[in-house]
């Protein structure tokens, strides 16, 4: 049985296997291979058959089927993606108070809500004005509290010993629970396509024209990588990758500097994988432990 992927097709692929049935869940894609734009159950249904007998027959490239985690990996999966939900909520009534604030003519930057911060900032307000700044701080205050406690709680579940020095027990948490299963890929450029942090291309014939990184894959994934690349500049100088992108990243222009992030985060997404599956050591690598 073929399923699309969506919010239930874990849920119903689980259903579906304990009953004995052969399931296979497959990225959502259009169907419409011709651009008849005419879309019904029939077509589809045939499209997707017809997919499903080029996959069985040998063609891979048939059908991008989805790895699926068991439940407490999906679980453990959703408590990390909900602390970056809860931040980003966070981000818009944070926006809001500024707005306000610089309505009336008052430009606060950064997170002027924290404690220490808002006690000058409220008493350079007007009575009125400070009020209504200081509803939208109570919520902010009440998801930041959320936020922590979620960091926390996933901070506590790093391992004590044989981390990355400069990645982070939030971050090392995070990039565990988006890649599932290490041993699932089989090779460096697979790893590398999930993270959606190789270039993407045009070309034909003779030409070749490589661009922007092609951002297929996991978005969380891709973030906490290349917030870990800026890290290891300073944690890391004797990584490989640090080594030949440091310069630039210190000198270089701002999207040269993003460019080398880049690269950086995608080679330390592969070191990653080298190392948990037993590929390499992080010594090996020039990565030093803490």
């Amino acid at each position: 049985m073929l399923l699309r992927g969506g919010p239930f097709g874990f849920g119903l692929y689980r259903r579906l296997t304990a009953l004995g049935l052969e399931v296979l869940v497959v990225h959502p894609q259009n169907w419409d291979e011709r651009n008849r734009r005419v879309k019904t159950d029939k077509r589809d249904t045939g499209a997707m058959l017809g997919r499903l007998d080029r996959y069985l027959a040998g063609n891979t490239e048939a059908l991008a089927v989805v790895q699926v985690p068991e439940l407490g990996q999906e679980m453990a999966r959703a408590r990390s993606r909900q602390r970056e939900q809860i931040r980003r909520h966070r981000q818009r009534p944070e926006a809001q108070g500024r707005t306000l604030m610089l309505e009336f003519g008052h430009r606060f930057r950064g997170r002027w809500w924290q404690p220490g911060r808002w006690e000058p900032i409220a008493k350079a307000l007007p009575e009125s004005l400070a009020g209504m700044v200081g509803s939208i701080r109570e919520l902010i205050l009440v998801l930041h509290r959320q936020v922590e406690a979620l960091g926390q709680g996933l901070e506590s579940q790093a391992p004590a010993t044989g981390r990355i020095k400069g990645l982070g027990r939030l971050t090392e948490v995070i990039i565990g629970r988006e890649i599932i299963d290490r041993n699932a890929f089989k090779n460096r450029r697979a790893v590398g396509s999930v993270t959606g942090l190789c270039p993407s291309e045009w070309s034909t014939g003779n030409s070749r024209r490589q661009g922007p990184i092609s951002k297929c894959g996991r978005p969380r994934l891709r973030h906490a990588l290349i917030e870990a690349a800026w890290r290891l500049v300073g944690f890391q100088p004797d990584y490989g990758p640090v080594k030949k992108w440091a310069p630039l990243m210190a000198a270089g222009t701002p999207p040269a500097r993003k460019k080398a992030a880049v690269a950086i985060a995608r080679q330390l997404a592969v070191d990653l994988w080298r190392i948990r599956t037993g590929r390499a050591t992080a010594p090996a690598l020039g990565l030093a432990l803490c």
